[in-house]
């Protein structure tokens, strides 16, 4: 029996005396309260480290403390004093580790040591350096380049990302997935038809320049708390700030900031929402559909009247293409369909609509509550036609702003990890490097997964993450993958894909970020990405966990020098020894995005790269921002399954970042001694026949030959939408069918999994 959760509304502010409290608590816990002093003096400041955690922007005038709850939280996670030595490796079988927890697994510290995983004592035991690389090497030179995949988390420096996309390209394959293609692929996929540029227009000044704010689907309390200082001033020069999002968040309602001691003592919190609207999951498009409604009725009635028109028709004219068509479709769908749809009344949606159309300059924000839907692509799309409805794209305070996850999953792309050939500039790799790099298309995430349980796949590589556990169709996947001949992971910590071995299995842990990186000219810099396409440089600033770790490009380039022929072209040894010399390597491959690439790093608040649209220079096939029809008013899975039939969404807790688990408190849900719950609204916990606070079993919904089932889930009372219910990711990924994604970017559509709750 799983233990119980408790359940008591949280009646404080987010950030405040909580999040405090919260420092404190996992600095202890972790061993590394001497790490408060550098989150103060270099967290995400010029000179210092950059954060592991969240994407969100750095100011170029920093907080005195330009950290948040859960970027602390890594940080002691990654500098903690705790160890996982090859001694607990020889105490615990792996197949005993596997009853372990995710947290149970990380929570004993940073990997010091190569591994190999043996399968007769079904322990891990220790390797040389040498001996992982040499086995690795001649692994791989066996296998068909397609055979072999490079996977990437969001977590590696620009420049150990270039090194492990030339690796691959080297090697003879694009497989290069990354997890982008399980959050913000979506983003990439939508944005590029519409106003021809594959991230977001917004920079970090923009926020000072609004008159209006709208968020869907996106929780900042929890996923990127330090973008509530931009909306605290926002609201203090009374902006309004409209949220569209399923579940009543605490970040978005009230904020106390711990950087203002005066609101620390009166603990007197700013309203961050204006408006709060809750459509059911997969209602946005709807929701937004309505909006558009509203405004069309709004300019009509100003043109009847002869007074200033809502929307932009100038830059409509002049900018964008599509419009008559898109408008015809408004006005033909019935506010019937669309309430229905997005489960939210025709006076609300006028109501945002209203707010919207007084505005001169919006900022759209957006989550993973828009990526992972089936129609995730239609519903982005959607969003960007009601910011060219009103010119809201391309000049100061407006604009589209996708909030990535982690620290550096969009600056991956930039440099070259990506498994569409498109998206590379290939032709200057080849004469940069001498190689006739792949050109077909690579395999992304779901693709992967598809090819290991084909048993296609021989090989995977990865660079961080827990990959196993992330993905959708765990089960299976879990069991196709001890079929696998080799697995290489490079990591900080131990997780659950470690425990799921293949064949042949390494573990070859690495410094992070925030750790000194001694190389033979010095301490080394590294790079990162932001939400806002801003590069920052990094420097580590603690003493590596241990001394035989190895730094991520020294990793890569070890395995690139076992497994490739020499390459003159290709100096390995030289790019370790100087990371500067990667990043002029970076600059002749990109030379558009990082000009001046060496001479620019400590630019405040990093230098961003170009963005045609932000110029209103559209780099689509027409060279107009497009406006784009949806195909139908759900995001989600179609209603034609029976009313027991829930919208599942799986989400974050308060205590975790992706799959890195940091306790069992939701503290901002006021969750706490458990991660398997489920959260319904009452009236369909009653309808369907549970009691408050009993079991469930969760089935998914679907008749496709497999049956997804979870039991032991306590069931909470929660402010949700009827036919929505919510869970928590990692653990619900079991439940999510393979091919349940978005289209167009097989994204896992994990905010809308068909479900049943059954008593348990």
């Amino acid at each position: 029996m799983t233990e119980r959760a408790r359940h008591e509304n949280y009646d404080q502010p987010v950030g405040g005396w909580g999040s405090a409290k919260s420092l404190l608590k996992h600095s202890t816990e972790q061993h590394a309260v001497s790490a408060l002093a550098a989150l103060v003096t270099d967290h995400n400041k010029t000179g210092g480290y950059m954060c592991t955690s969240c994407a969100w922007a750095k100011p170029a005038e920093p907080h005195a403390a330009e950290f948040c709850e859960n970027g602390a939280k890594a940080t002691f996670w990654d500098v903690t004093s705790k160890r996982t030595t090859p001694d607990f490796f020889a105490r615990h079988t792996v197949s005993e580790l596997l009853g372990w927890s995710d947290y149970e697994l990380e929570k004993e510290g940073r990997l010091t040591h190569p591994m190999r995983y043996d399968a007769g004592s079904d322990h891990y035991v220790e390797v040389t350096w040498e001996e992982a690389f040499d086995a690795i090497g001649q692994k791989l030179r066996g296998y068909a380049p397609d055979e072999a995949v490079f996977y990437a988390s969001g977590r590696a420096s620009l420049e150990t990302s270039y090194m492990y996309q030339l690796l691959a390209r080297l090697y003879g394959t694009n497989n290069l997935p990354d997890s982008s293609n399980m959050c913000h692929e979506t983003t990439s996929v939508a944005l590029p038809p519409s106003i021809g540029t594959p991230v977001g227009t917004v920079l970090l000044e923009d926020f000072e320049h609004t008159d209006c704010i709208f968020s869907f689907g996106q929780n900042v309390g929890t996923n990127a708390p330090r973008l509530l200082h931009p909306l605290q001033v926002a609201r203090e020069r009374d902006v309004p700030i409209v949220v569209f999002n399923p579940l009543r968040e605490k970040g978005w309602d009230e904020f106390v900031n711990p950087q203002r001691p005066g609101q620390m003592l009166t603990n007197e919190p700013t309203r961050i929402a204006t408006q709060y609207y809750q459509p059911r999951a997969g209602g946005d498009i709807a929701a937004m559909i309505g909006m558009a409604k509203a405004l069309l009725a709004l300019d009509d009635e100003a043109q009847a009247t002869g007074r200033e028109r809502v929307l932009d028709h100038a830059f409509i004219a002049e900018h964008t293409d599509g419009f008559p068509a898109f408008e015809v479709h408004v006005r033909e769908t019935s506010w019937e369909e669309i309430e229905r749809n997005a489960g939210l009344a025709q006076a609300e949606l006028e109501a945002a609509a209203l707010t919207f159309s007084r505005a001169r300059a919006v900022i759209a924000i957006y989550g993973m509550g828009l990526t992972q839907h089936r129609l995730g692509v239609d519903a982005i799309q959607t969003l960007i036609n009601l910011l060219l409805m009103g010119g809201h794209i391309g000049k100061p305070g407006a604009g589209i702003c996708p909030v990535r996850g982690h620290s550096n999953v969009q600056g991956q792309r930039t440099v070259g990890i990506a498994e569409k050939a498109e998206l590379v500039p290939l032709d200057r790799l080849a004469e940069q490097f001498g190689f006739e790099p792949p050109r077909e298309d690579g395999l992304n995430t779901v693709e992967v997964c598809e090819a290991v349980i084909a048993g296609k796949i021989r090989a995977f590589i990865g660079l961080g993450g827990n990959f196993v556990r992330a993905i959708p169709e765990r089960e299976l996947m879990e069991e196709k993958w001890r079929e696998i001949d080799l697995s290489v992971q490079i990591a900080t910590k131990l997780n659950r894909t470690h425990l799921v071995t293949a064949n042949e299995t390494y573990l070859l842990p690495t410094l992070v970020r925030s750790e000194i990186d001694e190389q033979a000219t010095g301490p080394q810099i590294v790079t990162i990405e932001d939400s806002t396409t801003c590069i920052h440089a990094s420097r580590g600033k603690f003493q590596p966990a241990a001394e035989t770790l190895l730094s991520e490009p020294r990793i890569v380039a070890e395995i690139a020098k076992a497994t490739l022929p020499p390459n003159p072209l290709v100096p390995w040894e030289r790019w370790v020894e100087d990371y500067a010399t990667v990043r002029d390597a970076i600059e002749a491959s990109f030379p558009d995005d990082f000009r001046d690439f060496n001479a620019r790093l400590d630019t405040p608040g990093g230098f961003p790269r170009p963005v045609p649209a932000r110029e209103r220079r559209w780099e689509t096939e027409n060279g107009k921002a497009n406006f784009k029809l949806p195909k139908a008013l759900s995001a989600s899975f179609d209603d034609d399954l029976d009313a027991d039939v829930l919208r599942l969404i799986t989400l974050r807790s308060n205590d975790q970042f992706n799959t890195t688990v940091y306790g069992d408190a939701d503290r901002l849900r006021g969750i706490h001694g458990s991660r398997l719950i489920v959260m319904m609204n009452r009236d369909d916990r009653i309808r369907l026949g549970l009691t408050e606070d009993g079991r469930a079993r969760l089935v998914t919904a679907v008749d496709d030959g497999i049956h997804r089932a979870m039991g032991g889930f306590q069931v909470i009372d929660y402010d949700l939408p009827p036919g929505t219910c919510a869970a928590y990711f990692p653990e619900c990924n079991a439940l999510i069918p393979l091919w349940h994604y978005a289209e167009g970017s097989k994204t896992p559509a994990a905010k809308s999994v068909p479900i049943r709750v059954r008593p348990d």
